[in-house]
């Protein structure tokens, strides 16, 4: 930067914004040109040489979105921040990938213009636009209702990254706590690159045995081993032309470890049992809750496969790190889940947000998300209370709470010790299944209407259990005849 400091350009209309930007930078020794719309950005763009750009992302005339294209279109080598007062997942990733250099959100402070102007700098020479990503990551859910959402500072980064890494065809590292969304993650990642089109296999190391996991992600053919009675093409290639989401990495056995990392340096698979390489076209992203670099060092991974799996690293932090995410993501999932559930719109009160954001989370947004079904499920008013997440950390209700799970909570409690104190039950098990089982599923099978797959969810169990723990204990579902004891 020369003494007379960065030629900046400030397009905004709104006038208190451009006479901040403008006090604040020209403080910081830099010379600044300030518009009021987008087609006298364009100009000022075209016809003078400007080191940095800070665009309203709405303004009359050309939009910072449309800017940051004109700009590319010039092979422009003026770095842009977009400006905007919506700091939504949509924002980040479209100025992202549109080649912006970071994103500012009004209100902003004054360290943080200059921080960003000194940035601009320091990078203007290192940054390489980021090509077209052919499609918006708010689809991320793949139909399924699911998308990233988060406001907070932390949040905001993950956005920038999947905007950056998406069009490129590296591997990615997810690193996080369980239930911090690392699958989600790849999801946004694979929606927003250019193989969206091509599948998405998710694969986790963890949930499959050993034996089975070789042939699960590199096929097998016919008589290879006992039970293969037909070939099998294996993950890597049903997953050519996309994405493979490989979760729980570090769970991996380190013999199929060096199979793995063969596949990654040759592009090629060899199934079980087979002689011949099959070409492979998949991007990997992996993802793991485990510190990869202990693993290593206890003999569990293998550190060139470290080297070959995180070539952009990506950290998930836990929820309680990220507390401004919490409201965010309880809104969400209450109204995706009173639409799933069929409900009339709930909410959540000002005092409910307070006692969610007070609480540790050590499930993140996993724990989150069913803490909100549960509630809902249970509770019966429009207006979801604290009393009806009093299930979190077994907290008691207050004398005259409303909504008695905890009183349920409570009561299943006796039960068991009183089934495990007496010492005259013959068959301790099946005195906790009716002490204690029946009258759970009693009562929620009760609160919802009889719904089994409600009820289900709510207790975290699969439709075909509660259907055989109804008819074991002879338990009357609403609206049937109950069965014979």
């Amino acid at each position: 930067m020369s003494e007379e400091g960065a030629r900046i350009l400030v397009a905004d209309d709104e006038a208190s914004i451009r006479f901040v930007l403008r006090e604040a930078l020209e403080d910081a020794g830099h010379r600044v040109t300030d518009v009021v719309d987008g087609d006298r950005a364009l100009e000022a763009l075209g016809s003078g040489t400007y080191d940095l750009a800070f665009l309203d992302i709405r303004m009359p005339g050309q939009t910072g979105l449309e800017l940051l294209d004109r700009l590319r279109a010039m092979r422009s080598e003026t770095a842009a921040v977009i400006i905007t007062a919506q700091n939504t997942f949509d924002n980040a990733v479209e100025a992202m990938k549109r080649g912006a250099l970071d994103y500012l959100v009004k209100p902003f402070a004054i360290a943080e213009v200059t921080a960003l102007a000194e940035k601009a700098l320091r990078t203007r020479a290192l940054q390489r636009e980021v090509r077209a990503l052919r499609r918006e990551v708010a689809g991320a859910g793949g139909g399924t209702g699911d998308q990233m959402v988060g406001t907070s500072a932390a949040m905001l980064e993950i956005f920038k990254t999947v905007g950056r890494v998406a069009a490129q065809n590296v591997t990615v590292l997810v690193t996080g706590e369980s239930g911090t969304g690392k699958e989600l993650v790849a999801r946004a990642i694979h929606q927003a690159s250019p193989r969206a089109d091509g599948p998405f296999i998710a694969v986790n190391a963890a949930a499959i045995p050993r034996e089975l996991l070789e042939s699960e992600l590199f096929g097998h053919e016919k008589g290879a081993f006992t039970g293969a009675v037909e070939s099998r093409l294996g993950r890597f290639r049903e997953a050519s032309g996309g994405t493979l989401f490989l979760d729980e990495i570090g769970d991996m056995p380190t013999d199929l470890q060096a199979k793995l990392l063969r596949v990654l340096q040759n592009s090629e698979v060899t199934s079980v049992g087979g002689r011949q390489a099959v070409a492979v076209d998949v991007r990997i992203i992996a993802a793991t809750h485990r510190d990869l670099d202990t693993e290593v060092r206890a003999g569990r991974f293998r550190e060139d496969l470290i080297y070959r799996l995180r070539v952009v690293p990506l950290p998930i932090p836990p929820l309680r790190e990220r507390t401004a995410d919490i409201r965010t993501f309880a809104e969400h999932f209450t109204a995706r889940y009173a639409r799933e559930f069929e409900s009339r719109a709930r909410y959540l009160a000002p005092e409910t947000i307070t006692r969610l954001e007070d609480y540790d989370w050590p499930g993140n947004v996993r724990e989150l998300e069913n803490a909100i079904k549960r509630a809902l499920v249970l509770a019966t008013a429009e207006v979801l209370t604290p009393d009806d997440f009093a299930f979190l950390e077994g907290r008691a209700p207050e004398a005259g709470a409303g909504s008695g799970d905890a009183g349920l909570a409570a009561m299943v409690r006796e039960e068991a010790l009183a089934a495990l104190e007496d010492e005259d039950a013959a068959d301790l098990h099946r005195s906790i299944l009716e002490r204690v089982e029946r009258p759970l599923l009693e009562t929620v099978l009760e609160r919802t209407r009889g719904n089994q797959i409600q009820a289900a969810a709510l207790l975290g169990i699969n439709r075909n259990t509660l259907r055989k723990k109804i008819a074991e204990l002879g338990i009357p579902v609403p609206g049937r005849e109950p069965s014979g004891r």
